[in-house]
């Protein structure tokens, strides 16, 4: 038992005694706390890589002060620290809230059952994937026609982070195949910084989670590999931070600009171009920028600071309309009002004029703010909790009704990363993005699953299917 707390007992000590500040020793043990309990049930952990990058949009900014110097806007706040030590509590809650969640699921009994390695071949997946490529385009252009089922038609364009997933993972085992790996980034990369968002991120994490699902600490590729996906990682969002904003005006000043990729993508070649000439203090410039950006708690911290001193709390009127708005989807309520905009949020329980929709944009309150102003501390906690257990369940279930492997550890995978990875996010998208991807995907991954296996049971009948079997429905896939 002494052994299991030697880690966080000297990484907090460390941290204490080269900065002398209670809340990062607090920070530091929550991260340790988050990757030693959250250990992955099969796959990569998605679970912890998850709520750490939500932990990196509540900690950041205090080890960059530290590291650096340099001065944030977060810390003209006043209930800053406070801020901080709830959104660390938020986390807390969302990790006993997985744990139970998980171990609920886990109870559940099952009749033991088949559980083929793959649903794909390599070269199915290839072609499966392409095709998801052209879909996107197309499905997210068509999605806003349709009010009524927008979300549903939204949904399936997740299945294309799904499928290029499933391709990193074969990529990176049993062996990483650079060429090929380095090829499909750049050609997502490209594809992702030519829209108005920064999409470029998600095929460079879904490439470092496939690695750490692999990951020997003992192999120096692997490390290599880790340490360039996040270095590029880093470079690119610097840089995105930089041309944004001139980007991102092209949209609305330049006719034709939003139809045409190859434009927007030579736009994107000649903002490189400029980019990298500048020196050393444009460059430190940028990372203040993106500290500034990621660290999400100067907004909350205001409205900690005037809730309840100027303003009261809601006593869960804002998550009542959320739930309300959820259970009651526009295929069935075509009128249904739209919730009040997160930058009104901002400027009511922050007290600063941000911008909102007259100039088309949202400036991120989170849940954590929400939570917050509807109940006040220690009862905010509860819906966090609640989520994590919903979450844990998602993800622990999953992995025991889809037979298929690759395709219960794709799906989890995305699912629980696009749905607690975000700290600022509000209750409304978090709980709506979570239910559509468990509804839709889930439900589409679950068909195909037992429709595969059924496509099996009928070319095979005679033969029996046990969790050893799984060279044999690997050779089987290829062939079919």
């Amino acid at each position: 038992m002494l052994k299991h707390w030697l880690t966080p007992t000297v990484a907090c000590g460390a941290a204490y005694l080269a900065t002398n500040d209670p809340l990062i020793v607090a920070a530091t043990f929550v991260l340790w706390l988050i990757w030693a309990v959250l250990q992955p049930a099969e796959g990569p952990p998605i679970l912890s890589l998850a709520l750490s990058m939500q932990w990196v949009q509540v900690s950041i900014g205090l080890y960059y002060e530290w590291g650096t110097g340099r001065p944030l806007q977060a810390f003209t706040a006043p209930a800053l620290r406070e801020m901080v030590t709830i959104g660390l509590g938020c986390l807390l809650a969302l990790v006993v809230g997985l744990l139970g969640g998980r171990r609920l699921a886990s109870a559940i009994s099952m009749a033991d059952a088949s559980r083929p390695t793959t649903a794909f071949s390599f070269k199915a997946l290839l072609l499966s994937y392409f095709g998801s490529v052209a879909m996107v385009a197309a499905v997210q252009a068509a999605a806003w026609e349709f009010p009524s089922i927008t979300q549903a038609i939204i949904a399936i364009s997740y299945v294309h982070l799904a499928l290029l997933y499933l391709v990193f993972r074969q990529l990176f085992a049993p062996t990483f195949r650079w060429p090929i790996i380095a090829a499909l980034l750049a050609f997502e990369v490209a594809l992702g910084f030519t829209g108005f968002f920064a999409n470029f991120r998600e095929p460079l994490i879904l490439a470092a989670i496939a690695s750490l699902e692999v990951f020997d600490s003992k192999k120096t590729t692997h490390w290599f590999a880790v340490g360039l996906l996040g270095a590029i990682m880093v470079v690119t969002s610097m840089f995105w931070m930089s041309v944004r904003g001139g980007y991102r005006a092209s949209f609305i000043t330049e006719n034709n600009f939003a139809e045409s990729r190859s434009a927007r993508l030579e736009r994107m070649q000649s903002l490189a171009s400029g980019w990298t000439k500048r020196d050393s203090s444009g460059y430190a410039s940028d990372m203040d920028a993106l500290v500034d950006r990621i660290w999400v708690v100067y907004y909350p911290a205001l409205a900690v600071e005037r809730v309840p001193k100027v303003l009261p709390h809601t006593d869960g009127a804002m998550m009542s309309d959320v739930l309300t708005h959820i259970f009651s989807p526009r295929v069935f309520y075509t009128n249904k009002r739209g919730l009040l905009n997160e930058s009104e949020l901002v400027r009511k329980y922050s007290g600063v004029f941000v911008a909102g929709e007259k100039e088309g944009t949202t400036i991120a309150f989170g849940y954590a703010a929400e939570s917050y102003v509807d109940f006040g501390v220690p009862l905010m906690f509860l819906p966090v909790f609640i989520y994590g257990l919903m979450m844990g369940i998602t993800y622990q279930g999953f992995l025991r009704i889809i037979r298929h492997r690759d395709l219960a550890v794709g799906l989890v995978t995305i699912i629980c990363w696009l749905s607690l990875y975000q700290f600022e996010r509000s209750w409304a998208m978090t709980l709506g993005l979570a239910g559509t991807l468990i509804i839709y995907v889930g439900a589409l991954t679950f068909f195909f699953d037992r429709m595969w296996l059924q496509k099996f049971s009928d070319l095979h009948p005679q033969e029996q299917w046990s969790p050893t079997t799984a060279v044999e429905w690997d050779h089987f896939t290829r062939r079919h």
